[in-house]
């Protein structure tokens, strides 16, 4: 029975509209029109041209038969039609794929077929994985962008060029909104470290409330001009195409990360903020001082992952760029929690600084919660700062769930939390801290590595008896793998031809970076003990 604040106050189209960050861009063109808005070398354009060639897009892939819920991929570097296909895909009420141009085409071809894509946005750079996608998919639209290199026929059969294609559209295209906030916006997938990738589905409400959450944790100003440093194929850029689309900012395209590049950006184009794993932080802080030159205004930066190291953090403030600390995973849509900065923390020394803005923090303003819960029981652990649990995060910047996986969907969700398999321990102050990692990740350069994907490609080696991989430190990527080989008796092999031998079967950001022969530690029943391979390493580090 409906009480008296129910009766005769349902929900109607004058008062309930469905969240999505596609009407940023609404709002940015209509309000600030002629403010710049894309910056890519020579290209310049404002908003109001923007969200016209986004409403061409949406038109064209309507009338190549593109329809509601199907997914259109992308694999493209950071230039104008990535952010481009942010809008112009679920205008379409399409589904957007954006993949990993770091990965192999065996990864890619998979995405593709599980994702059912039925249209391929595709730089000219990536002419394998067209040619590939077009003889093993018959039916898949194929939009080549030759942004810097020309099209190889060859490469390019049944493409049809992106700006062309974008010609045939409507600029004043009639899209419409989504049915309902949880709609499905994007496809993204996990870095396969259990198997296969998974596919994380992202809804409209999702990306509308991170995007405004990420210019709350930043208090970013309108009109903030944005450099792509990070790879827009990444948890959809972490929201930002929408982010900088809410603040009409600017969105500086960075097809490749260059630190000279970087600073000759922030300098000519005064970049305001931009995001970054560690590596790349670490690159900017440790450039020749000469490459700073004439940068007077403050920058701000957002690092995920691993914290940098405090020297780096120090460094960064010394140039005058403001980093702020953040955690999640790509079923958060990036980032969801937050080292939110105390007053209370500029009286202490730049380590104890560095100390408190290594740690993973609190929730991002509109997620519900985030804690370190004991897996089994599901209650918090104690705030004492040595008590490990699993994080967890609850509330409307979780996905939807993995797309043709409900047995992972239903696990990952047990008990009414998202649990993210990371170990970690409640401060005193409530702030959430990594201790590890649960199921052996290996999270380098930003890029997760599953170390049994690394330990089953060694396996196939003729020469290998037992094999284990652990994560080891590296000054420039936070960590990189390690392997551990027992070989067959009487059997001869070298390190090259090991790392060789892994080249064949993985991409190389996942190949070991070193190689040790020895005999493996095992518990009584033949269980490799991963934990002394990792005191081993820990040892000769300190050393």
């Amino acid at each position: 029975m409906k009480h008296r604040f129910e009766e005769g106050l349902e929900r109607r189209e004058a008062n309930y509209v469905p969240l999505t960050p596609i009407d940023f861009i609404v709002r940015a063109a209509e309000v600030y029109g002629d403010q710049l808005a894309v910056v890519h070398g020579e290209i310049r354009r404002n908003w109001r041209e923007t969200y016209q060639r986004t409403r061409r897009l949406a038109s064209a892939l309507r009338q190549a038969g593109i329809e509601r819920g199907d997914t259109v991929a992308a694999l493209l570097p950071n230039i104008p039609p990535m952010i481009e296909a942010h809008f112009g895909v679920p205008m379409a009420g399409a589904v957007l794929n954006t993949l990993n141009t770091r990965l192999d085409v065996p990864s890619l071809l998979f995405m593709l077929r599980h994702g059912e894509a039925k249209a391929l946005i595709v730089d000219t750079e990536y002419g394998e994985l067209a040619h590939r996608a077009a003889l093993e998919f018959p039916d898949l639209r194929i939009i080549s962008v030759a942004d810097v290199l020309p099209a190889n026929a060859d490469q390019f059969i049944r493409a049809t060029d992106y700006e062309a294609f974008l010609q045939s559209g409507d600029p004043e295209f009639a899209w419409t909104l989504p049915a309902d906030e949880w709609d499905a916006i994007a496809l993204n997938y996990t870095s396969g470290t259990t198997g296969d990738p998974k596919g994380v589905v992202y809804h409209h409400r999702g990306a509308y409330l991170n995007a405004l959450s990420n210019i709350l944790e930043w208090d970013m100003p309108k009109h903030a001009v944005y450099l792509w440093t990070l790879p827009l194929f990444h948890c959809n850029g972490w929201c930002f195409p929408w982010t900088v689309a809410a603040r009409a900012g600017v969105n500086v395209c960075l097809r490749k990360f260059d630190a000279k590049t970087v600073f000759d950006l922030i300098r000519s184009e005064r970049i305001t903020h931009y995001c970054g794993a560690p590596i790349v932080q670490s690159a900017l802080a440790n450039a020749p001082a000469e490459w700073r030159e004439g940068i007077g205004h403050r920058v701000s930066t957002m690092v995920a992952g691993a914290a940098p190291a405090p020297a780096v953090i120090a460094k960064m403030k010394e140039i005058g760029f403001e980093l702020t600390h953040v955690y999640g995973l790509t079923e958060t849509y990036g980032p969801a929690a937050v080292c939110a900065k105390q007053h209370a923390w500029d009286q202490l020394d730049d380590s104890g600084r560095a100390e408190m803005n290594a740690r993973q923090g609190v929730r991002y303003h509109l997620q519900a919660a985030v804690s370190v819960v004991d897996p089994d029981t599901l209650e918090p652990v104690p705030n004492d700062g040595e008590t490990i649990g699993e994080i967890m995060f609850r509330g409307n910047i979780c996905m939807k769930g993995y797309l043709k996986n409900e047995r992972a969907t239903e696990a990952t969700f047990r008990g009414g939390w998202f649990h993210t398999g990371d170990l970690g321990v409640r401060m005193p102050d409530g702030y959430i801290r990594i201790r590890d990692r649960s199921k052996d990740i290996i999270i380098s350069g930003g890029e997760n590595i599953s170390s049994i994907e690394v330990e089953d490609t060694l396996y196939r080696h003729p020469a290998v008896a037992v094999a284990a991989v652990v994560a080891m430190p590296d000054a420039k990527w936070g960590e990189v793998p390690c392997a551990f080989v027992e070989l067959k008796e009487g059997a001869q092999v070298s390190v090259e031809e090991i790392i060789a031998h892994c080249r064949l079967f993985l991409a190389g950001y996942k190949l070991p970076k070193a190689v040790r022969f020895c005999e493996l530690p095992k518990t009584s029943t033949g269980k490799i003990q991963k934990f002394e391979l990792r005191a081993r390493i820990k040892a000769e580090t300190a050393e």
